[in-house]
């Protein structure tokens, strides 16, 4: 069965969960294009394998003990001795540097391909969380947004991801005039790179139904994502271990808050006011 809630579910942002939604998003993606596009396109599953930098080094330094040596003590004809004391230049131990051990990390992401040739039509990314944050994650992810926005392939980029930085410019003025969402997909169509096409998505809303485009002049196909979504939630069984009565991994508005605890409580998720 479906979620809870009538579209993306914040819980299954969790970055141990994610890894599991991104590969089922793109296996169940291509299983509902490829009979729409098919004999003349087909739609296959690509990876990405790029080592990930460690987040950090790791530092361990070593008790220090810094220990005084008495100095000579020196005395002076009809006066009293005076101890002093000669403190040795203090040298710094060298610390051992511990590296965390370079990370595979495989992205899966989509492709179509047109039957004569092979020709890449358009490529279909779920962007992951080390697309969305600084390091070689996003900048691999950017050169190939780059590399396929200057080729004549078109790109479709769903973000279901609430956190990181955005790999869709949207300007300040843009911003103001759009309503709130929580998620977004951009449609970038070739040779068209000037417009792109936005569906922003609310947390209270369901996924849409967007057009895949294809080469010209063969019509747009239709993808519904919230179709996808839901077939990911059922089978990959995360009402089991999900639990809603945790704060969700990421962080949410009053206003969302509000709705989607009210929604667990009408679908029995969370117990109502009168059984509390």
């Amino acid at each position: 069965m479906p979620g809870p809630l009538p579209g993306m579910d914040p819980y299954l942002e969790n970055p141990s969960l994610w890894p599991d939604v991104h590969q089922s998003l793109i296996t169940y993606m291509r299983d509902s294009l490829q009979p729409r596009i098919r004999p003349h396109y087909q739609a296959r599953i690509g990876e990405r394998v790029y080592i990930l930098d460690p987040p950090y080094e790791s530092r361990f330094y070593p008790d220090v003990m810094l220990i005084q040596r008495p100095g000579s003590v020196r005395g002076e004809a009809g006066g009293s001795a005076t101890a002093v004391v000669e403190a040795e230049p203090l040298v710094a131990d060298e610390p051992h540097i511990l590296m965390w051990p370079p990370g595979e990390y495989r992205e899966p992401y989509l492709e179509i391909f047109h039957a004569s040739g092979g020709a890449v039509v358009t490529a279909i990314e779920v962007l992951s969380p080390a697309n969305k944050t600084p390091g070689t994650g996003y900048t691999r992810y950017r050169d190939k947004q780059k590399e396929v926005l200057e080729s004549r392939a078109h790109l479709i980029e769903i973000d279901l991801l609430s956190q990181g930085r955005p790999t869709i410019e949207i300007s300040p003025e843009d911003r103001q005039s759009m309503p709130h969402w929580r998620y977004l997909v951009g449609v970038h169509r070739f040779p068209f790179r000037q417009h792109i096409e936005v569906y922003m998505v609310a947390l209270s809303r369901p996924l849409p139904l967007i057009r895949i485009p294809l080469k010209a002049p063969d019509p747009d196909v239709p993808l519904d994502l919230q179709a996808v979504l839901n077939r990911c939630y059922d089978n990959g069984g995360y009402t089991d271990f999900l639990d809603y009565r945790r704060p969700p991994p990421v962080p949410l508005s009053p206003e969302e808050q509000f709705w989607m605890e009210a929604v667990l409580r009408e679908k029995g998720v969370l117990p109502s006011a009168e059984e509390r």
